[in-house]
């Protein structure tokens, strides 16, 4: 990259995708520390101040007093305790903020510099959209939660974390672009159950969140059954069965568990097949990191849900799932078609 004309735009696109990284890891702690739902409105500007002097915070507490999950769930809560969960929220939207100045300011600067092609300014663009569709999305599911249940609905939730992935999946794709120029594929087969390995796991992402957004990691804490039965009884607790399996603990649990064997039998496909064909370095070391990558996660995955989703380790899952879906988006490139001019 040293030599590359784009160097200065690669370093923008990365720290960009660092950031969202670290906005994933941030929104992960909100979630498991409940705390999402510790900031009753939406000010773009003046939300940037935290509340300063005992009077601001005070204020702030007696709005937090009139929803949901304080007069249901944390009614006993003191100005100190509520003080605690406020933090990971306000740093969650700050972050938020800051991320959005990174790629809005240099891509303005970039832009009349004239250090964008035509097509980088319409990916720009679209990253910038998809940035304010999901701080749009953020607000959305959380106003979710300031009605009548004092949680955030697990739909808009996982649809806020999926944009987030998406997010970050294109904006390190268009700068893989820049960096491996060059890098492209005739293996037409390999490409297709690439491409379906993204898919699936983005679907494999969905249920994730759908498993935090109903707590559905606190149940069933065995593996590799589900109790003592491969598909436990209470999977098909709601009908119809569809309806279980989107919302019933069990259900989603269910499908959680058994797209991770899926997922692992396309990546152990993938690497079996790659290991017979003339493959660059580049393709080679990709698709190693892939298989230590989904192995990792599934570990990962497994000890969660044993443990029945400390803290930490609900984290630690989330940003496996993140550094999986890296490695695909990275792989992905290396076999990437070419596209003749």
């Amino acid at each position: 990259m040293e030599n590359n004309k784009n160097k200065s735009v690669i370093i923008w696109l990365l720290s960009g995708c660092l950031l969202i990284f670290l906005m994933v890891i941030i929104g992960g702690i909100t979630r498991l520390t409940n705390s999402g739902l510790s900031m009753v409105d939406w000010k773009l500007i003046m939300g940037a101040i935290p509340p300063i002097g005992e009077e601001a915070w005070q204020k702030t507490f007696e709005q937090y007093q009139q929803f949901p999950e304080y007069q249901m769930v944390n009614y006993h809560f003191t100005l100190e305790e509520f003080k605690s969960i406020f933090f990971w929220e306000y740093f969650h939207r700050l972050l938020g903020r800051l991320i959005g100045l990174v790629f809005i300011i240099p891509f303005l600067y970039f832009l009349l510099k004239k250090k964008l092609s035509k097509k980088l300014t319409v990916q720009c663009i679209i990253i910038l959209g998809m940035g304010a569709l999901q701080g749009a999305i953020g607000w959305w599911m959380v106003k979710s939660g300031l009605v009548k249940d004092p949680d955030v609905s697990h739909f808009r939730l996982a649809i806020h974390l999926i944009t987030a992935f998406l997010t970050f999946a294109y904006t390190f794709w268009v700068a893989l672009n820049l960096i491996y120029p060059s890098n492209y594929s005739n293996y037409d087969g390999l490409r297709k159950v690439i491409y379906l390995l993204f898919g699936i796991t983005v679907l494999q992402i969905i249920y994730g969140a759908f498993v935090a957004g109903l707590n559905a990691g606190f149940v069933i804490n065995t593996w590799p059954k589900m109790g003592d039965e491969w598909i436990s009884e209470s999977v098909f607790a709601i009908e119809p069965l569809w309806l279980s399996l989107i919302e019933g603990l069990a259900g989603v649990q269910f499908v959680h568990r058994y797209i991770a064997y899926v997922v692992i039998a396309i990546i152990g496909y993938i690497w079996f097949k790659a290991r017979k064909m003339e493959l660059t370095t580049i393709q080679k070391q990709g698709v190693n990191i892939l298989l230590v990558a989904v192995l990792f996660q599934f570990v990962l995955g497994v000890f969660t849900l044993l443990l029945a989703v400390p803290v930490w380790l609900g984290v630690a899952h989330q940003l496996g799932a993140f550094l999986l879906l890296t490695a695909i988006v990275f792989v992905m490139n290396a076999f990437k078609k070419q596209v003749l001019a």
